[in-house]
């Protein structure tokens, strides 16, 4: 909205306005949209923390869980409102109205914080610490997920939505038997010249598959104060990097990256997602003041996985949300174990003491303050090779 502005009143008045071409700047706005989104944060989360306690909005824990977490019992849920405002907000502000990518991520996180608040809700108001049905919460996301995958499969490959509804109407007047361009290619991180084609089915499996995984994924790591948020912050930033990169036509020619205009404005919903996110971890620090929810950590992981799939970095992501993809595994691994054993021996067993893995450490000793800080450190790391892919290739 800001960016329109800025250019009709310095249409208007040139000479006198001329220090508003500063908006033209991706950089300057994405500064200003993580900026906004803290502030936004900043300001509104008393009041929504106030808000929510007062609709007695609280978290139930399950009985079965970590008993240094029961005296978490009635702290304020469904705090991941607060984050998507600020990104709502300040995206909203800053973006170019006209980019089809930051609708398509807007969307998506959106569509899946819904989902997440549905979640919430049925545990606050029906008092069930288990909330949705997974199958029922599965289903709704699979079905997001396959729009967005199916609609990026052909705005990646093409630079307006008109030739992409072109390219569709060729892909079902042709039998689904239309290639798609280079870009839509799985790019392998490290590597110059290695990338595998995936044709258009092959894209929207990958796509559903890495929207839907990061989204659950981060739902899992949210289980401490202040866990999940962090390394969703070191994601999203880095993600912000190789979206400008890849939005950029010098940059990415010289570092070997596909480029796919209007990506580089992914940038903005970045930034605000970095400046919401910190706000969040103000009031989400332990002890925390509130928890996200469903309704924030859906919503995030959504919109990191849409960003990698824009952005050609789906290995990437899993490689910088390396905690992330450890704690769901953590859980697929623990629940199929339990039932393997059961089925063979008439016993489940674990293999660890609790999943996801958070609690694990947990449970051999570790403070929680430990196992959050540790894992953010894992993260920074983590980012900091999956930022070395850009130039090492």
């Amino acid at each position: 909205m800001l960016l329109s502005l800025s250019q009709w009143l310095y249409a208007l008045f040139p000479e006198e306005l001329g220090f508003l071409r500063v908006f033209q700047y991706l950089t300057f706005r994405a500064v200003m949209a993580a900026m906004t989104a803290l502030l936004i944060g900043l300001a509104f989360g008393p009041w929504v923390i106030r808000r929510l306690t007062e609709l007695k909005i609280g978290q139930p824990i399950r009985s079965y869980g970590v008993r240094s977490h029961l005296e978490k019992r009635g702290t304020p849920t469904m705090g991941g409102v607060l984050v998507l405002i600020g990104i709502g907000v300040s995206t909203f502000l800053w973006f170019d109205w006209t980019n089809r990518f930051c609708w398509a991520v807007m969307l998506v996180t959106f569509g899946f914080g819904a989902i997440g608040w549905a979640d919430d809700w049925r545990k606050v108001v029906r008092k069930d610490p288990e909330g949705m049905p997974s199958r029922e919460k599965f289903i709704w996301q699979s079905l997001i997920g396959l729009v967005a995958a199916t609609y990026l499969a052909f705005s990646v490959s093409e630079a307006s939505n008109v030739r992409v509804f072109d390219l569709i109407l060729r892909w079902v007047t042709s039998g689904f038997d239309t290639d798609l361009s280079p870009k839509a290619d799985l790019m392998v991180p490290f590597f110059k010249t290695v990338s595998y084609p995936l044709g258009v089915f092959g894209f929207i499996a990958l796509s559903w598959f890495v929207i839907v995984g990061a989204s659950n994924a981060v739902n899992f790591t949210d289980g401490l104060d202040g866990l999940a948020i962090m390394p969703v912050v070191l994601v999203g930033s880095a993600l912000g990097i190789f979206a400008y990169v890849t939005g950029n036509a010098v940059y990415s020619k010289y570092l070997l990256f596909p480029h796919i205009p209007g990506a580089g404005e992914l940038l903005i919903f970045c930034g605000a997602l970095a400046g919401a996110g910190l706000a969040f971890l103000w009031f989400n620090a332990n002890p925390a003041q509130v928890f996200m929810g469903d309704v924030g950590a859906l919503a995030l992981g959504g919109a990191l996985g849409t960003i990698a799939v824009i952005t050609r970095q789906e290995i990437v992501l899993a490689i910088m949300g390396g905690v992330f993809v450890a704690e769901a595994l953590s859980v697929i691994i623990q629940v199929a174990w339990f039932k393997y054993t059961k089925r063979r021996w008439g016993e489940g067993r674990r293999i660890l003491l609790m999943a996801p893995l958070h609690h694990h450490f947990e449970k051999k000793g570790w403070a929680e303050t430990q196992v959050v800080v540790r894992f953010w450190i894992v993260t920074m790391l983590l980012c900091l090779v999956g930022l070395a892919s850009l130039k090492l290739r």
